[in-house]
């Protein structure tokens, strides 16, 4: 009886803590329940169809492109876990549609045409969109006419741009991409590893739940080519705990932004450097993170994006 009461008390203890540690990952269709119950898929933007969509003849969703590139970079371990994940997202809550692709074709407001020349049956271009959802890679093939067109769907037609992680290493010999962004990738020097995560817009979406500090293990970027001028810092590393001295460090002040949010003309910008590994996606810090700056980039949500100092500085 003794070793059955403690086989009893041990499987109490591991299902409470698996439990715990579920509550903590995946299960996030609640992110999207309104007075309890979950919007569900519905009637979506794939299913009106393109003319419907553009007409707002039958009720949809935002459409997000998920971009992500990899032929002249790595392939990033996270990124195929990362777009699944953020196709469930919109699906299951019904905020938005998901259509992944691989290529950049697509990044054109012309004809989308394959490697023959002719159009692509079915193929949507830029005007089809409502947001990028962007972990692309390095350098990507974009014709000067392509850029143009990334650059005023943002700018000129008030679109979204939302990118994760090594989407800061993109197109280094573009400065038009990086003044977008608002900031470039700049080594890593700690390689992976725990630190703390300073919030410091605890009402911006997707920051409203996280204590002012948190423990989180990434890949954790040092970034350049930023100013707080510019951009509404929303994550910072706290460094203290941090080896300033390590190689590759190539600044000594402790500010280290890893998110961030700031208007592109007419448009909304979100970066964040979290996602590293494929296991950061089914954390629900960072799903609701990405979910809720998307529904922000989507003009869904509203938040204050006036530039602020490090808090303390003089």
């Amino acid at each position: 009886m003794k070793r059955l009461a403690l086989f009893v008390l041990m499987m109490g203890v591991l299902l409470s803590a698996v439990g715990q540690q579920s509550q903590n990952r995946q299960g996030t269709a609640d992110l999207g329940m309104q007075d309890g119950v979950r919007r569900g898929p519905g009637m979506n933007a794939a299913s009106a169809g393109d003319a419907s969509y553009h007409n707002n003849a039958v009720p949809h969703r935002k459409r997000v492109l998920a971009w992500i590139d990899v032929s002249n970079g790595y392939q990033h371990d996270s990124i195929s876990h990362a777009v699944a994940t953020i196709e469930r997202l919109g699906y299951e809550t019904g905020a938005y549609d998901t259509f992944i692709r691989s290529d950049s074709k697509m990044i054109t407001k012309g004809t989308v045409r394959g490697g023959d020349g002719l159009p692509l049956l079915y193929s949507k271009n830029l005007n089809d969109y409502d947001a990028i959802f962007f972990f692309g890679v390095r350098e990507i093939d974009l014709t000067p006419g392509q850029k143009a067109d990334l650059l005023s769907f943002v700018h000129d037609d008030g679109k979204g741009f939302v990118a994760a992680h090594s989407g800061a290493t993109a197109f280094f010999s573009w400065p038009e991409f990086s003044e977008m962004l608002g900031g470039r990738f700049d080594e890593h020097p700690w390689g992976i590893t725990e630190a703390p995560v300073i919030v410091e817009d605890s009402k911006f979406p997707g920051m409203t739940n996280l204590p002012g500090s948190f423990g989180h293990i990434d890949e954790y970027y040092q970034i350049k080519d930023f100013s707080r001028s510019k951009a509404r810092v929303l994550l910072r590393l706290d460094v203290s705990a941090l080896d300033k001295n390590a190689p590759l460090v190539h600044h000594k002040d402790d500010d280290f932004p890893l998110a961030w949010a700031k208007m592109y003309g007419k448009g909304r910008v979100y970066y964040s450097a979290l996602g590293h590994d494929p296991s950061n996606w089914d954390e629900r810090t960072v799903q609701e993170m990405y979910y809720q700056a998307i529904l922000w980039a989507l003009k869904l949500t509203d938040a204050d994006l006036a530039p602020r100092p490090i808090p303390g500085a003089r």
